[in-house]
């Protein structure tokens, strides 16, 4: 690539803005998050549109502007309120993030959203993409909101190999950005990267023909906008194997709340308990192809597999299925149990739970899908 190609003229890019701005204020997409300049609304959104899709989150985004609809009312929300409101949505820490950058902000900022990049950089949880999110589109900053999308359309325009899934890759998109940015619309300029990347310039099949700024790439005049962008590929995630239990004591389900730190922090699902994959390949065999799907009465003690061996519990011999969860560098496989308490027991951190009240408590996916697991069979059971 020649210097003249990666380093425009500002006929050039201004020439580029003006195309790039017009086109997103004819096709930009309709968020009510943009209805507003609000730096509080704004930050929710992005926050919530990390690792998530826009349409799951404009639900969402309404539920928790209602529930929470000011800074300081974030700051001092109940957790198990808070993680219920954000419940679905996953990446936990991110809601947790959120309270304590709303308290940063109570203590630091009276209460306001800090107007400079630097001070919205300093907050919990907020990266450079976040804070040059708020910054433009708040504040009127030019500032760089550099996320995937973006890097994905800077290395289509300027054939930039380098690979975006390393840190060290970031400054040179930094530095493009800072090039071409609109000065009087960065806020605007920020949200058509979003919208061509989202929309057009997508990761493996580029609608190029539609693309309002094709006749500035040059991955497009060469003709190899596929090779684009260089993304070396993530560790396959280590599998991880448990056996769950949905222990029935008169319609109520025993609970377990997590640790308050770690993964899924002080949230609730059935007893779990780790195994290795050989017993756990061993436990999911343990299935009588002579029953009936229907047939959860067939409880035997003498026909127990050894699930949670500390407590009196008669396991129903076949177990309800399997479950599988990707985490970003865990993939969980739970085998569901389903057994009835024979005699009282106390479980640490547990909870007897009817079923009709299980939505006032906070489930990671996991357990919603057990949930969703246990509920098909319940039906089957019902209708045999």
């Amino acid at each position: 690539m020649s210097k003249q190609e990666f380093d425009w003229s500002q006929e050039k890019i201004s020439g580029f803005q003006e195309d790039f701005l017009h086109w997103y204020y004819l096709e930009k997409r309709n968020l009510p998050w943009r209805a507003t300049n609000d730096p509080y609304a704004i930050w929710i959104s992005e926050i919530m549109l990390q690792q998530t899709r826009v349409d799951t989150v404009i639900g969402y985004f309404y539920r928790f502007m209602e529930e929470f609809p000011t800074i300081d009312a974030l700051a001092q929300a109940e957790e198990q309120k808070l993680l219920k409101v954000w419940e679905g949505l996953g990446y936990y820490s991110r809601a947790r993030n959120l309270k304590a950058a709303a308290q940063q902000i109570v203590a630091l900022y009276d209460g306001k959203m800090p107007a400079t990049v630097e001070d919205i950089r300093s907050l919990k949880g907020i990266g450079p993409y976040t804070a040059g999110a708020i910054g433009s589109i708040a504040f009127g900053l030019p500032e760089p909101a550099i996320d995937g999308n973006v890097m994905r359309v800077v290395s289509r325009l300027f054939c930039i190999d380098a690979d975006i899934a390393k840190a060290s890759s970031r400054p040179i998109f930094d530095q493009k950005m800072r090039q071409i940015m609109s000065e009087s619309e960065p806020g605007e300029f920020n949200q058509a990267f979003m919208d061509l990347g989202s929309s057009i310039c997508t990761p493996t099949a580029p609608k190029c023909e539609e693309c309002p700024i094709r006749r500035y790439c040059l991955a497009f005049a060469e003709n190899n906008q596929t090779d684009y962008p260089v993304k070396s590929k993530k560790a396959k995630a280590k599998d991880v194997y448990f056996v769950a239990g949905a222990i029935e004591d008169d319609g109520s389900f025993l609970l377990t709340q997590r640790a308050e730190t770690g993964l899924l922090a002080s949230m609730w699902h059935f007893p779990l308990r780790e195994v290795t994959k050989k017993e756990y390949v061993h436990l999911a065999s343990l299935w009588d192809k002579a029953e009936q799907p229907g047939q959860l009465d067939l409880i035997a003690e003498e026909l127990t597999p050894d699930i949670f061996p500390e407590w009196p519990v008669i396991w129903q011999k076949r177990h309800f299925g399997e479950v599988t969860h990707l985490f970003t560098h865990l993939k969980w496989h739970i085998l569901l149990f389903y057994g009835v308490k024979r005699q009282s027991f106390e479980a640490a951190s547990g909870e007897w739970v009817k079923e009709t009240a299980f939505d006032t408590y906070v489930f990671p996916k996991p357990q919603q899908k057990l949930v969703a697991q246990l509920k098909k069979y319940q039906k089957l059971d019902k209708d045999f």
